[in-house]
């Protein structure tokens, strides 16, 4: 839940210029050729942080239904990834709006996929963060703490089955 109206954060977290100014995972967002718009079909230059190994993709913006819902959907391969997509949905409630962000990346060889999978994850985490900072400084306070102990709670569960699967190669034999 942001405090804020829906038709501010679509505004935010689709207008590539918007976007670039708090979303930590990006360092450069324009449109292609220049002056553009937000509109279906729209193309968008996106270049990631170098935490994300700087990569550089267009993106052509469909499903935008203002302030409801929108998204992006990579044009050709983003490094290892074969796809890339990011949909958002902004759903009025008392007292802010319900945001609901997907990334979905097809990864195109199985080697990389799972390191791959958690650096989607962790974009989605910090982007959500960075949104919530940007208009509700305290709201995004407890969403990291939240977020923090449900990595905990992932680390713990991924430890105990890895010691049940040892000790279910003990006892074969």
């Amino acid at each position: 839940m942001v405090r804020s109206r829906p038709d501010v954060l679509y505004r935010l977290a689709l207008e590539p210029r918007r976007r670039v100014k708090w979303d930590p995972n990006l360092v450069k967002a324009e449109y292609q050729g220049g002056e553009g718009r937000l509109a279906n079909n729209a193309l968008v230059r996106y270049k990631f942080a170098r935490k994300l190994l700087g990569l550089s993709f267009t993106a052509k913006y469909g499903q935008l239904q203002a302030p409801q819902r929108g998204g992006w959907e990579s044009v050709r391969h983003v490094g290892p990834l074969e796809k890339l997509t990011q949909g958002w949905q902004f759903k009025p409630m008392p007292g802010g709006t319900e945001v609901t962000m997907t990334l979905n990346g097809r990864v195109r060889y199985k080697w990389i996929k799972a390191p791959v999978e958690r650096v989607l994850n962790n974009m989605v985490v910090t982007t959500l963060v960075a949104l919530q900072r940007a208009v509700d400084a305290q709201g995004a306070q407890l969403m990291e703490d939240m977020g923090r102990e449900m990595a905990e709670k992932q680390k713990a569960e991924a430890k105990a089955a890895r010691e049940a699967a040892k000790a279910s190669k003990r006892k074969k034999k």
